[in-house]
């Protein structure tokens, strides 16, 4: 029994399957945005739809883009 794992798919945690969208303001077009086929929108809200496991990757790729968070909200499979 060394080495196996009991793991089933029941006991995969809910957070794999969780999304949350971030509403996000004051995006700007920089030197790493460049790289892209289309220019960010200066103003106005933006909404970002983010797995709960990318949340940390996500939350630091909108600050150094010099966005700000201003919601965050968890969307149901209805709303996806």
């Amino acid at each position: 029994m060394f080495g196996q794992t009991t793991l089933g798919a029941s006991s995969v945690s809910s957070s794999a399957s969780r999304v949350f969208r971030y509403e996000v303001v004051g995006l700007r077009q920089n030197s790493e945005t460049d790289r892209n086929k289309y220019n960010i929108r200066n103003s106005g809200s933006v909404f970002i739809t983010v797995p709960y496991s990318r949340m940390n990757e996500e939350y630091q790729r909108i600050t150094r883009l010099g966005g700000k968070i201003v919601k965050i909200e968890p969307l149901t499979a209805d709303e996806e």
